[in-house]
């Protein structure tokens, strides 16, 4: 999807560590697009639009900060917002904003870890934004080195937040993990190659050479996530490609990642993303999309 997507191309430079606009606008009017800078969004008064970030598609409240990472397809659009004075705030930044080798210190540990997890989008809590919404709108009254330092400042408290919502799917997002574990690590790639058939715990604890216990244990301890949810991740991931990409019938889509019967997917589906799998492609079809 994204090869046939718009690429923005921002207005920030070679020369310059971010750049920041303000606008106030009567509706969402801008294309699903992409870009190689990282972005935060702030969104004041939009109660009721719609934020479409990768395979996520939600509604947003009154408060809406994001995170977007680099080459992610993203909007907002108007949906059922009625407010016609709506503020948004947009901080784009280069990726390498920080060197890599700066990112690995102990002090930017969070830092990095916020800056991975961007890549699928993260949502912060209206908690986190009212420690940091005054500081991203006073952001622009900066100048030269402060304002490089207050950005870095706002960085840090988004990092430390407990409240990060992912957005976006990691397996639509082409997201490869790291795990620190060569067992989790051929487990994955073996879900992400037979994600389509039917998948028992004991074979892949076999493929890891455990018992099914030990396995399951050790699975959610270094990923998080238990087996199954793992699995659901990545098939849900490949559906919702399918939904946007192609014109295959749903029981089709369903049938083709490894789902067992379309009343389990439709279930599956809606409880995971918010919606059932035919809303969602109606949603992603009457986006406004600009195609290059």
């Amino acid at each position: 999807m994204k090869n046939d997507l718009l690429k923005e191309i921002t207005p920030l430079t070679n020369s310059d560590c971010f750049t920041i606009f303000s606008r106030t606008k009567t509706e969402f009017d801008f294309p699903l697009h992409y870009h190689e800078e990282f972005e935060i969004n702030l969104i004041i008064n939009a109660k009721g639009a719609k934020r479409i970030i990768g395979d996520h598609i939600g509604e947003i409240d009154e408060l809406e900060l994001v995170l977007v990472g680099p080459n992610l397809p993203h909007c907002w659009t108007t949906h059922q917002c009625k407010n016609n004075i709506i503020s948004e705030i947009t901080i784009q930044f280069h990726k390498d904003l920080i060197d890599e080798k700066f990112l690995r210190r102990n002090q930017l540990f969070f830092i990095k870890e916020m800056f991975e997890k961007a890549k699928q989008g993260i949502l912060f809590s209206n908690f986190t934004i009212n420690l940091v919404q005054k500081r991203i709108i006073e952001l622009a009254n900066k100048k030269g080195f402060l304002s490089v330092l207050e950005l870095m400042s706002i960085l840090h408290v988004l990092s430390t937040s407990n409240d990060m919502q992912l957005l976006s799917g990691a397996t639509f997002s082409n997201i490869n993990k790291s795990y620190n574990s060569r067992r989790v690590e051929k487990v994955i790639d073996y879900l992400n190659q037979h994600f389509d058939k039917q998948i028992s715990l004991a074979t892949v604890a076999n493929l890891a050479n455990m018992t099914e216990v030990s396995f399951s244990r050790f699975f959610k301890q270094h990923t998080g996530n238990s087996f199954i949810d793992n699995l659901l991740e990545i098939r849900l991931g490949q559906a919702s490609r399918l939904l946007i990409d192609t014109h295959l019938p749903i029981s089709q889509i369903a049938f083709n990642c490894g789902f067992n019967n379309i009343s389990n997917f439709n279930r599956i589906f809606k409880k995971k993303k918010g919606c059932t799998p035919k809303a969602f492609r109606e949603d992603y079809a009457n986006i406004n999309r600009v195609f290059i």
